[in-house]
């Protein structure tokens, strides 16, 4: 067994629509409240944190998982969303969802194909930060798989 320690620094010069900052490893970023909550939007902020974690945690498992399969990756992107719900001054994370768009090479095999669409839920199921989250914010994913068509 190893465990593995990561550091933050935050600083906060006081006041909710001020703005600080944080800084661990190679992020180095202004955070604040968000517009949307009604603070100024300066740098990022804690909902976008926890997006990124959980985005970032979910494709780099999947790039790894396919990596491993030995699958013909051509490409893959992905675009997350964060749901946060604010009810009665009580604001809480409700769901994350997951839209990754991956293509396999033209001489794929439907076997191939097969073992991506099920890579494409494992991953999730193996993300870290999901893990870390489950049972407090729903995670879900809507993926868009396909096989590249050269004409």
């Amino acid at each position: 067994m190893s465990e593995h320690h990561f550091h933050l620094a935050a600083t906060w010069p006081g006041g909710r629509n001020s703005s600080g900052s944080i800084e661990t490893g190679n992020l180095k970023t202004e955070i604040s409240i968000p517009p949307e909550m009604g603070g100024p939007g300066i740098g990022t902020n804690p909902d976008e944190m926890l997006l990124g974690a959980a985005a970032t945690c979910y494709i780099i498992t999947l790039a790894a998982m396919i990596e491993r399969a030995h699958l013909p990756l051509a490409s893959m992107k992905l675009e997350s969303e964060g749901i946060v719900d604010e009810t009665n001054g009580v604001i809480t994370y409700k769901q994350i969802i997951h839209r990754p768009t991956v293509y396999l090479k033209e001489e794929a095999t439907e076997k191939q194909f097969q073992m991506l669409e099920k890579l494409a839920v494992k991953a999730e199921e193996s993300c870290m930060i999901t893990r870390a989250i489950k049972g407090n914010v729903e995670v879900s994913l809507e993926a868009d798989l396909n096989i590249e068509k050269n004409s």
